[in-house]
């Protein structure tokens, strides 16, 4: 085990599995706004709970956090105050927005201590299996320790520009996730039409030039079966894809197909409510054309 004491902050989905591979691999200690939550984790995996976010960051040399929006970093970041000493670091995995990261890399420069935005995918069962994408947005050296400590839950770690440029390269994947989840919805609903069959269609396609993430594993592992777990929220999914047209707006680059995707998720989001999975857009969708795509 290294020597390195590691904080943890956001108990979530997500969040627990890649605490769980931090407390192996370090010293650690938790901490979650849900305080039940915190303790409870404790309990099963014998870690130290915190009794705040600034006791945690007194206590440890690196605190990750992977929570829901930049804002909710920040807000944590105001509650902890000015604890921050020289040499500390914030890893945040949190699928956050580029100007939310700087904002927290400047208030922690302040104190000498670093900032790294290190956002992931994979969903739950990455997190699980310890095989996630990292994408790290920093300075040297900070990248550097920041990579040490999510080498513990990630299987590719890519330093991908300054701060920032993580946050917003995750939204790029989120929109490119939703895009596929909403041409596929359209595409399988119009051949289930036709009469052809889901699967015999998702077998041509998967050995196609059209095959995706989407077809080779969510539809088949979730639409064609009817299935729909709940590993990542579709409102998730949509405040993303806010951030990813807000990249675009930045960059000044068109905003066509990921805007259509926002507004799709944006219906979806507002029929199935806050703790629908982002799949689940499929279902809010057959229900909208008349039709199911199964078998």
């Amino acid at each position: 085990m290294s020597d390195v004491r590691v904080g943890f902050i956001g108990l979530g989905a997500i969040g627990v599995p890649m605490a769980v591979h931090v407390a192996k691999a370090f010293d650690a200690v938790v901490w979650n706004r849900t305080t039940d939550k915190a303790r409870a984790f404790g309990e099963e995996h014998g870690v130290e709970v915190a009794e705040s976010a600034g006791a945690l960051v007194k206590e440890c040399d690196v605190v990750i956090t992977c929570l829901s929006t930049s804002d909710d970093v920040l807000d944590v970041l105001d509650g902890i105050g000015d604890v921050w000493r020289k040499g500390q670091l914030l890893v945040d995995a949190t699928s956050g927005d580029p100007t939310g990261s700087k904002t927290a890399a400047a208030r922690l420069e302040k104190f000498g201590a670093g900032f790294v935005d290190a956002p992931v995918s994979g969903g739950t069962s990455g997190a699980e299996a310890g095989t996630l994408t990292s994408m790290l947005g920093g300075e040297e050296p900070w990248v550097s320790k920041a990579r040490e400590i999510v080498s513990c839950y990630s299987k590719k770690i890519e330093h991908v520009g300054p701060v920032g440029a993580g946050h917003a390269l995750k939204a790029i994947n989120q929109g490119l996730l939703a895009i596929n989840i909403v041409a596929a919805a359209e595409g399988f609903a119009a051949l289930t039409k036709l009469g052809v069959t889901p699967s015999v269609a998702l077998n041509v396609i998967n050995s196609a030039t059209g095959r995706s993430n989407v077809t080779e594993n969510l539809f088949p592992q979730r639409v064609i079966t009817g299935d729909w777990p709940r590993t990542f929220k579709l409102s998730l999914l949509d405040k993303d894809l806010g951030v990813a047209l807000k990249v675009l707006e930045d960059t000044g680059i068109p905003s066509g197909a990921i805007r259509v995707a926002k507004d799709e998720y944006a219906k979806a989001r507002k029929a199935l409510g806050e703790e629908a999975d982002h799949v689940e857009y499929v279902r809010d969708f057959e229900k909208r054309v008349g039709v199911e795509v199964r078998g």
